[in-house]
């Protein structure tokens, strides 16, 4: 129910379909001779998409959650196992065209492949399964292999996890798959921007593990200059909302041991 919820209440607050039913809205009053409201309904769109074309508002928001787990400048000698999210390949377009399609951060497999190599007797988990709401017949986890056995990753040491649909079950169904015991060191990759909620996850349901953050869009520095980038600004202010209400949500609802999840003291 959660999964479905989430989607359902992320399509409403998009800031994209935000401006789009806002501008809709006032579209059809003004078109209805509802002049007043509909012209003021207009210009509130006007104007926020000049914010946010100019103000790096989605940026900024995206380094706090980027610099909260800095890179991995020191790894251990001896690691248990190497843990991935998903969230590389489109498995939709994959499946449809016969060909690998990469969706984004594949700084994930590509860092994974690596440390694969760097520790060879390290167990070795790609967890994803589908998060789109209409095609959960399709799992990133089945679409993987190729690329992976492309990066030199041997695919006899990989255990796949392909039923989960979100951050929460990733860590939930790996933990039942691989059973790690609380001794082992685990490294947790994911994109930087989402290492605050992963990791809080994982420490929610008892699994430590050291978090390596990869896929940095940007420097560690805010930005304070405007961007005039009315398309990218929207995207960026999308993604930073949808993971800082994913952290308050998960926190809401007991699915992350903190609010603003950090490393170790």
């Amino acid at each position: 129910m959660f999964f479905y919820l989430s989607k359902i209440f992320w399509f409403f607050a998009d800031p994209g379909n935000v401006l789009l039913m806002v501008l809709c809205l006032g579209a059809v009053l003004v078109f209805r001779r509802r002049d007043k409201l509909g012209r003021r309904l207009l210009a509130f769109a006007a104007i926020l998409s000049f914010i946010v074309a100019v103000v790096p508002i989605g940026i900024n928001l995206l380094i706090i959650l980027e610099n909260r787990f800095p890179e991995v400048r020191q790894l251990p000698e001896k690691v248990d196992g190497i843990i991935v999210l998903g969230g590389v390949i489109d498995e939709v377009v994959t499946k449809s065209r016969g060909q690998i399609s990469i969706g984004g951060a594949v700084e994930r497999l590509t860092e994974f492949a690596a440390l694969s190599k760097k520790y060879p007797n390290a167990k070795l988990v790609f967890t994803s399964g589908s998060g789109k709401l209409l095609t959960q017949n399709i799992k990133e986890g089945d679409a993987v292999g190729p690329f992976l056995d492309i990066l030199g990753v041997d695919l006899n040491r990989v255990q796949i996890e392909n039923q989960s649909r979100n951050t929460y079950e990733n860590a939930l169904m790996s933990k039942q798959m691989v059973n790690p015991g609380p001794q082992e060191t685990w490294i947790l990759i994911t994109s930087a921007f989402h290492m605050p909620r992963t990791v809080g996850i994982f420490r929610q349901i008892g699994w430590k593990v050291m978090p390596y953050p990869v896929d940095f869009g940007f420097t560690s520095e805010p930005v304070l200059t405007p961007t005039f980038n009315l398309i990218g600004g929207y995207g960026f202010l999308s993604r930073a909302i949808h993971e800082w209400l994913g952290l308050v949500f998960y926190r809401l609802t007991d699915k992350t041991d903190s609010l603003f999840p950090g490393p170790d003291s």
